[in-house]
């Protein structure tokens, strides 16, 4: 991996920070480390005088609120994690709010859920609110709504939803703050051979499979989910950094060239709407294809129905779904044109025959490639 040069935060536009709860919250108090928290906003204020528009995605209401709801320590059930995040982010929002006025810089609460950033409305809604803040000169916080949560407490992480944070800021880099320097060929706390990783060119196979389980206490991250929000991150043209957090002023460290390792942004030219389709978190379905197709899809061309071997999920017209090869393997995002189970009617079949099949005239492709993009 050389050969190119590391991104820089001199150079940054606009800035996504993502903070884990282990970072923001003090375990044994279980209260914001309002020192370290301080630091991080001096940093904030030094890039702003320098042109850098910064965004803040912090966890830690959760954390925060189970002292005070009498819940530390052991799993939580769902309403349980409801009401913490509903206390906690009283306290993380004023904590930052705090933290950020001190320097003059005014802090705004968003919270977001996944469908926030699936239903194409609301992220369009999330992306103006969000570029409205920037121009103001505000700091936007960003937590996901845990409390109105139906499923999963969250996206799992708060790692992807900053790389979706800034895909719809249209941000040229994104640094995650984290218990670790950046990628290593393993864990380096059990592999003294561990090699630690400074430029990452392509998110390969290789590189994927050094991702491993989130490790245990407040974070519920890992490095996996970090290596997932790279891809969503770099596909959308934005350089991402995995750095230390843990230390005083980690944004200034990087500055001055602290280490850490760099994913490169590809090198594509994706509509926004692209970038969306790309980014999804959560897809309706999916749609296995056989190599014929996968050769036409590598060439810029749409998913015919003659090319499709299986469908599952219960998508409807229009719904994101993903498209596997047989191994498995997921090649690609994109918008259905019909509903699953029309899909499986034709699935196999040419455009020809799709009207006989099914009473009706529709598309000739499944998803047109328009509406497709290769991951």
């Amino acid at each position: 991996m050389t050969g190119y040069t590391s991104p820089s935060l001199t150079n940054a536009k606009r800035l996504v920070v993502k903070i884990g709860s282990a970072l923001v919250v003090d375990p044994e108090k279980q209260a914001p480390r309002q020192e370290w928290l301080a630091s991080v906003a001096a940093d904030i204020a030094y890039l702003r005088k320098q042109g850098t528009a910064v965004t803040v995605v912090s966890s830690g209401a959760i954390a925060l609120a189970r002292h005070t709801l009498g819940l530390a320590g052991g799993a939580l059930r769902l309403a349980e994690k409801q009401a913490a995040a509903a206390v906690g982010q009283i306290s993380l929002a004023q904590a930052w709010s705090n933290a950020l006025s001190a320097h003059g810089l005014i802090a705004a609460q968003l919270l977001l859920t996944p469908e926030d950033t699936e239903d194409r409305k609301r992220y369009l809604n999330a992306r103006a609110t969000l570029n409205t803040l920037l121009e103001m000169g505000c700091v936007p916080v960003i937590n996901e709504n845990d409390t109105v949560a139906t499923a999963e407490i969250r996206f799992g992480d708060n790692d992807r939803l900053a790389a979706r944070v800034a895909q719809m800021t249209d941000s040229d880099q994104l640094v995650l703050l984290s218990d670790i320097d950046g990628l290593y060929t393993a864990d380096p706390r059990t592999n003294p051979d561990a090699q630690h990783l400074p430029i990452i060119e392509t998110l390969t196979p290789e590189i994927e499979a050094m991702g491993g389980e989130p490790p245990p206490g407040y974070s519920s991250g890992g490095m996996r989910t970090k290596l997932l929000a790279a891809g969503i991150a770099t596909r959308s043209g934005c350089a991402m950094a995995i750095a230390l957090g843990k230390t005083p002023h980690p944004l200034r460290s990087l500055l001055e060239g602290g280490r850490c390792s760099w994913f490169l942004p590809q090198d594509c030219a994706h509509t926004a709407r692209k970038q969306w389709i790309a980014g999804s978190l959560t897809p309706a379905g999916e749609i296995m294809v056989d190599d014929g197709a996968v050769t036409a899809l590598q060439q810029g061309k749409s998913l015919l129905p003659a090319g499709v071997l299986g469908v599952k999920g219960d998508f409807s017209q229009g719904d994101l779904v993903e498209i596997i090869n047989t191994d498995g393997i997921v090649l690609a995002h994109g918008l259905a044109a019909y509903d699953a189970d029309d899909a499986r009617r034709i699935a196999g079949h040419r455009s020809t025959e799709l009207t006989d099949i099914l009473g009706w005239h529709g598309r000739d492709e499944i998803i047109h490639r328009d509406d497709l993009v290769m991951i």
